[in-house]
């Protein structure tokens, strides 16, 4: 069994002890992280190496960044999204490990929708779009997990009418999201829970975590190859409840080995 998780950690340094808590409590064979916010070598490598795990960053200062750690040894094979060589963003990292080919995503946020943000969020989906069709080619067994900052059903969402407006629940993104499933991927929670309301994002303000006013944003997508060793997948709770948490908790799947 491989056991696969993703996690916006908001700031891997300020999360470290969340972060090495859960690690050693879950015990992810991989587990992909965005929102670093840090550099290559601002990031906690001997701790997460202690933990045993090998790791592969794209980083950027203060904000973005994306990291890969894994039992197993890595080989990236992307880091950055193709597409647009002028996006310096770090956005975007991919590797094989543990026999699949993984992909870490922060996928821009695009607020507010009347400014250039929410055109480079659809433009990236477009990218990654591209990019995913080309990865099925490979016949490899491919999850695609990240924060995807796309809220996909209305019952994904405390309150949709409050996020109508919202780039994360915009027709505009949630179409993007459906056409890269289209390709030929499959949404792994959806795939274990097709009826089940979760959230895996609860914002600080207004006390939404209390409230649990969340809204589900991270994703996995899982290529027909890794669908079919599909066993679990679910939503961990249990970090966003921790002192000076992430405002997202991890979501995890599990395939046959």
């Amino acid at each position: 069994m491989v056991k696969v998780a993703t996690w916006n950690v908001n700031s891997i340094n300020a999360r470290l002890p969340n972060a090495t808590a859960w690690i050693q409590q879950a015990k992810p064979d991989v587990l992909l992280l965005q929102e670093i916010k840090c550099e290559a070598d601002k990031f906690p490598l001997l701790e997460i190496q202690a933990l045993g795990y090998h790791c592969a960053i794209h980083g950027q200062k203060s904000y973005n960044g994306v990291a890969i750690l894994s039992r197993d040894p890595l080989e990236i094979t992307q880091e950055g999204l193709p597409g647009d060589p002028d996006d310096q963003q770090a956005r975007y990292l991919e590797a094989r490990t543990a026999g699949i080919r993984v992909a870490s995503i922060y996928l821009p946020n695009g607020n507010p929708v009347d400014t250039p943000k929410f055109q480079y969020k659809l433009d990236w989906m477009d990218r990654l779009k591209v990019h995913a069709a080309t990865l099925l080619k490979t016949e490899e067994a491919i999850i695609l997990g990240g924060d995807y900052n796309c809220i996909p059903e209305p019952r994904d969402c405390y309150d949709p009418k409050a996020w109508a407006g919202d780039a994360l629940f915009k027709p505009q993104t949630r179409e993007a999201l459906r056409e890269i499933v289209a390709l030929g991927y499959y949404e792994a929670f959806r795939e274990i829970h097709p009826q089940r309301v979760a959230y895996s994002f609860w914002d600080y303000q207004a006390r939404a975590w209390d409230a649990d006013h969340g809204i589900r944003i991270d994703h996995l997508l899982l290529s027909p190859q890794a669908v079919d060793l599909l066993e679990d997948c679910d939503i961990d709770r249990e970090p966003r409840g921790q002192p000076k948490a992430s405002d997202h908790t991890p979501v995890w799947c599990t395939l046959a080995a």
